[in-house]
């Protein structure tokens, strides 16, 4: 028996990065862009390694390009951590699993380290088909917070639920981290969302820019611990931009949901540094009179255009700067 789930990309629509930081966002997802994780029993556990994982090139160029693109880190971390959590959660609600092994295998064609949740995205797909395999059901509002577990606990990265919430429940989702509802359950309030009509999105990436993102949220994190007066007055602005957007968007009020985008990232400008490159990317954008903002930490900005000749003037820009224009895939046609 061959097992197959996939998780696919996702953008930051407005409030990101206040998911970490009891804020409240809305993301969609990206279909253009998935991982698939494949598993089928055999006689011994094994994981097939995949890009970023190997350790055999043709020469030191292509090892620094592969560096370049994929950091230092490859999938195979991220399957273990993740068959680690998954049995952890079973033994922890006593469901007995069954010791049979099996061989496991990955495939992604998210751009990486960009900002679109390719890590992420591994590890929900990673999670569904041991949820099949071993045929057990977590509820979806947990599912999130278990997969974030699996790279905050077993592998130390920053990171916030807001990936691993659309990812589980894909197309459009409002989510509220409202502090006190994040600490007593575990999870946020999740509201899944079907305007009438979609914004009229775009996303941009480069293929070649890679960034940690873990990075910037360590920075991030430490300011909001101490408790900086800017930092935390922006995690109370993303709520109500956040809101606003909401509104907008299931009005079809594009205008008004453009001018909080952009505003959302004029906001973390105020803290957190940006990259040169990244700034360039929304600034160019901008230029065309569309409107721009990061779709996570950075290499992929999301915005709204106008009409296809102002998309054409923005994929025209962003080839100059060797960036990828495309129309997201939010939900299944």
């Amino acid at each position: 028996m061959i097992i197959t789930a996939h998780a696919h990309a996702r953008a930051g629509l407005v409030g990101n990065p206040s998911d970490g930081y009891f804020g409240k966002t809305i993301s969609c997802l990206v279909r253009n862009f998935r991982a698939t994780v494949t598993l089928w029993e055999s006689p011994h556990f094994e994981i097939v390694p995949g890009d970023g994982d190997f350790a055999r090139f043709d020469s030191i160029s292509a090892f620094l390009r592969d560096v370049r693109l994929h950091g230092y880190y490859g999938g195979m971390r991220l399957i273990k951590a993740t068959v680690k959590k998954f049995h952890d959660y079973c033994r922890k609600h006593e469901i007995r699993l069954d010791d049979h092994a099996f061989t496991i295998a990955f495939d992604t064609d998210i751009p990486r380290l960009v900002g679109l949740s390719g890590s992420s995205a591994i590890v929900t797909a990673t999670m569904r088909v041991l949820m099949q395999f071993y045929g057990v059901t977590i509820p979806k509002h947990l599912l999130p917070s278990i997969i974030l577990s699996v790279e905050k606990e077993e592998l130390n990265i920053s990171a916030g639920l807001q990936d691993r919430v659309i990812q589980t429940y894909e197309g459009i989702v409002y989510m509220d981290f409202e502090r006190s509802h994040l600490e007593q359950h575990g999870y946020g309030i999740y509201e899944e969302l079907r305007p009438e009509k979609m914004p009229p999105l775009y996303v941009a990436y480069d293929p070649e820019r890679a960034e940690i993102s873990d990075i910037a949220h360590r920075n991030l994190r430490e300011l909001f611990n101490r408790g900086d007066p800017a930092v935390l007055a922006a995690m109370q602005k993303y709520r109500e931009i956040t809101d606003q957007a909401k509104t907008a968007l299931l009005d079809g009020d594009w205008d008004t949901l453009g001018q909080v985008m952009n505003f959302n990232f004029d906001l973390r400008r105020t803290i957190m540094p940006i990259a040169p490159e990244n700034l360039r990317m929304v600034e160019l954008a901008r230029e065309t009179g569309a409107s721009a903002k990061f779709a996570g930490s950075g290499g992929a900005i999301i915005g709204l255009f106008k009409d296809g000749r102002q998309y054409q003037q923005l994929s025209d820009a962003m080839a100059g700067i060797r960036c990828t224009v495309l129309r997201p895939l939010v939900f299944e046609s």
